[in-house]
Formats: C-alpha cells, sequence, structure tokens
C-alpha cells in the first residue's frame, strides 16, 4: 500500500515546476519539474554509466579527512547500494520510463546528486568531488561540454562511481521540435558520447525538464531506458522543492556545472559546499543513482 501511495504521489508530481539557476546556454532560464508540466506547460522564458570508475589516487585525500576542507563540519554519509532496487513505474510499450523520484521506504532518507549541462569546468570542483568521492550523476550538453570533455572523464573516473548520461546535443526546448529533430538530438549525442567515452548511457534528461511522448519514443529509439527529471534543484544558497518545504526520501536532486558568472559571484564548490550541508542539515545520506534504478 506504501510503494502504490508513493509512486502514485510521483505520478503526480508533473503540476508542479521550478526556477533554477540555469541550464545550457543562457544564464536564466526556467527549467520544469516533474510530467505534466513538462508534457502540458507552457514555453519556457528567460528567468531564472558511461565507463568504470578507475580506482583513487593514493594521494586523494578519504572522505573522512576531506570534509573540513570543503567546509563541512561532518563527514558526507553515503547509502550503500540496496540489495534489491525499488520497483519503479514501467514505461509503456515503446517509449522510454519516466522517473522524478526514486521509491523509497519514509525512513531510508537517501537522495540523489546530478548536475547537468557542462558549462562550468573548475578544476577546484574535480578535486572536491574526487576527495568527498561524490557520485554524481552527470547530464551532459555537447555544445557546452565538449569543449573539454576530459574535465568531465576525470569526474567519472576519479573512484565515486560518477556517470556521464545524456543532456542533448544543443538543450533545445524538445517540446517543441518534431519527432525527427527531437531524435536527432538525443541520437546524435548518444552517438557523441559513446564515441568520446566508450558506451551509450542508460538515462537522459531533457532540456528544461520538458518533453512529450514523441520525445519517449525518440529516447526508446536511441537506447535510452529512463528519462530522469527532479524533485529539487539547488540555486546559489539552497534549494528550491517540488512540495514543501524540505527534501523527501528518494529526491532526486538537480544541479548544475555552473560558476561564478551565472552563480553571482559564487563558485561551484562554494555552491555545493551550502547544498551538502542542506542535505546533512535534513538528516539524509548520498545515494548513486544508477544503484536504485
Amino acid at each position: 500500500m506504501y510503494a502504490r501511495r508513493l509512486l502514485a504521489g510521483t505520478l503526480t508530481a508533473g503540476a508542479l515546476a521550478l526556477s533554477l539557476s540555469g541550464c545550457g546556454n543562457s544564464v536564466d532560464p526556467i527549467e520544469r519539474l516533474g510530467r505534466k508540466a513538462t508534457q502540458d506547460g507552457a514555453t519556457p522564458t528567460a528567468s531564472p554509466s558511461v565507463g568504470a570508475s578507475a580506482s583513487p589516487s593514493s594521494a586523494t585525500r578519504s572522505p573522512d579527512e576531506a570534509y573540513r576542507k570543503w567546509g563541512l563540519t561532518a563527514p558526507v554519509q553515503y547509502a550503500p547500494k540496496p540489495d534489491r532496487k525499488p520497483q519503479l513505474p514501467k514505461a509503456a510499450p515503446g517509449k522510454a520510463a519516466v522517473v522524478d523520484r526514486i521509491p523509497v521506504a519514509p525512513q531510508d532518507k537517501v537522495v540523489f546528486l546530478t548536475f547537468d549541462d557542462g558549462a562550468e569546468k573548475d578544476p577546484e570542483f574535480l578535486k572536491m568531488a574526487a576527495e568527498l568521492k561524490l557520485p554524481i550523476s552527470m547530464f551532459l550538453t555537447d555544445n557546452v561540454a565538449s569543449a573539454d570533455y576530459g574535465h568531465f572523464e576525470k569526474l567519472r573516473d576519479n573512484g565515486s562511481g560518477s556517470t556521464v548520461n545524456n543532456h542533448t546535443l544543443t538543450h533545445p526546448n524538445l517540446r517543441t521540435l518534431p519527432y525527427a529533430a527531437q531524435k536527432k538530438e538525443i541520437c546524435g549525442q548518444q552517438d557523441r558520447l559513446q564515441q568520446r567515452f566508450g558506451q551509450r548511457p542508460p538515462l537522459f534528461r531533457p532540456p528544461f525538464g520538458n518533453y512529450n511522448d514523441d520525445t519517449l519514443r525518440a529516447a526508446a529509439e536511441c537506447g535510452i531506458s529512463s528519462v530522469v527529471l527532479w524533485r529539487a534543484s539547488m540555486q546559489i544558497n539552497n534549494f528550491q522543492y517540488a512540495e514543501g518545504s524540505a527534501l523527501h526520501p528518494g529526491d532526486i536532486v538537480l544541479a548544475h556545472f555552473r560558476g561564478p558568472s551565472e552563480l553571482k559571484g559564487a563558485t561551484e564548490t562554494q555552491m555545493t559546499t551550502r547544498m551538502l550541508r542542506s542535505i546533512q542539515e535534513q538528516g539524509y545520506r548520498i545515494g548513486r543513482l544508477e544503484d536504485w534504478l
């Protein structure tokens, strides 16, 4: 009964939308949250595992030793891989599944980190992610990330279990495009990521969270198993939530590879420290998304 109620809640999450700190080439576009809003809402307006992980370097600090360096008051807590993956809503025939929250028990306080686009390539963030062993699911857009895919390869291979996933070639609002154009955006990035990283990702995030049936059909045709949305988005200093004023068990968290010009002077590491503090203060652990999907 609990699982049924939780899945129903997940399916109705699409009525909500968040203003986010930016995605793609624009500094302040609006990202959309959930399903109904992404399928039927208005076009956004300007406003706000690929590959295996390598063993960590012997010179890299352990997460328990590194937290103070990065402005945290306690070590980051990580959720182990579950013995059995949660039951997710099944995809319709010929379409990729859509997920915006992992259905976990109320007492299982775990959230999942995802970072989008790839505009910022801060070497300090590479150090932070490696030393804290942050498991990050990256959703990369080719026209901003490809200037230095090596940066994201280092993030993937730092021993944290981070992964590279698909966020289209050029970050369009897919819902405004015909099927063929959507497929070109999704399959084109699958091809680019396979060429660069050696594998076609199973996960895809539509820009702005906007999608329709053609998107789900095109994604499946391109080898995508899950279209991943989110329930909380990290701004410069704090979260915006899909519902209420706090995280919920199983929330997928959205952040962006962003630098001082988009974060009003804050760095990517400062933004991430604030995000991790909030996760810790709310009593949550961090899981690796791919272990639960």
